[in-house]
């Protein structure tokens, strides 16, 4: 499933390449939204945990580093890189119930995210891709982070979904990502329902990220199809809306 804070004209970022979680796109998105005593602001984590049994969250890469930013050089690996492409996952980490124990799980074929936090009760879980670097395979095994291979050139969510199931139990994902990654997850089938907060703000903009980027329809290729469960407005304007996706 899917939660996403938006403007009123679908975007999910003021502009490209400028992240949410630093100044001043931090504040000024903050600022879209009013106080109000009756507001619709809600922990879908801990909705989702307590109703579905949800452990992971979904982010990618672009929600924690900028484009065009670098990361720290990592040391070169000179080892056997074979040894790499497998499923990193240490039995005293993946060993702990979940939940409580909760993944912040993040798509980075890239090898670009340097891990330097971390929260109780939380572990990372990174997908990469048979094309990310050894370097920073190495790193997240020195890291003792766990990580799937999912793919050839870029991380498979599909197979990579899988894997979280098939190697960790996890039978439920909340994708808390931007609209690249979220429409990869919608062109691959692979939502169920959808949590969106609409501020009273228009962000416009060509190229403004939006709820649902990635890959365009086809022609004559059918829009994915909502049924409404639930709809809540506050008086400061803004409105929660609650989907379920539907299936023919």
């Amino acid at each position: 499933m899917v939660s996403v804070g938006a403007s009123a004209d679908g975007k999910v970022a003021l502009v490209r390449d400028a992240l949410l979680m630093r100044e001043p796109s931090s504040r000024l998105w903050e600022a879209m939204t009013p106080s109000a005593p009756d507001s619709v602001a809600m922990d879908v984590v801990e909705l989702v945990r307590q109703q579905y049994g949800c452990s992971a969250v979904l982010e990618g890469s672009g929600s924690l580093v900028a484009e065009d930013e670098t990361p720290d050089e990592l040391p070169a690996y000179d080892g056997d890189p074979a040894g790499l492409y497998g499923h990193f996952l240490p039995a005293d980490v993946i060993g702990q119930p979940s939940p409580p124990h909760m993944w912040f799980t993040v798509v980075d074929s890239r090898g670009r995210v340097r891990w330097t936090e971390k929260h109780e009760g939380w572990d990372v879980l990174v997908l990469v891709a048979r094309s990310t670097p050894a370097d920073y395979l190495a790193y997240l095994r020195r890291e003792r982070i766990c990580y799937l291979v999912a793919g050839e050139e870029r991380v498979n969510l599909a197979q990579a979904i899988a894997a979280m199931g098939a190697e960790l139990g996890i039978s439920c994902v909340l994708s808390m990502a931007g609209g690249g990654l979220n429409g990869t997850l919608l062109r691959a089938d692979l939502i169920d329902e959808l949590h969106l907060t609409v501020a009273p703000a228009l962000v416009g903009g060509l190229g403004t990220p939006s709820i649902m980027d990635g890959a365009p329809l086809a022609i004559g290729e059918a829009p994915t199809r909502l049924q409404l469960l639930s709809m809540r407005a506050d008086a400061g304007g803004s409105v929660r809306l609650h989907y379920a996706v539907l299936r023919t």
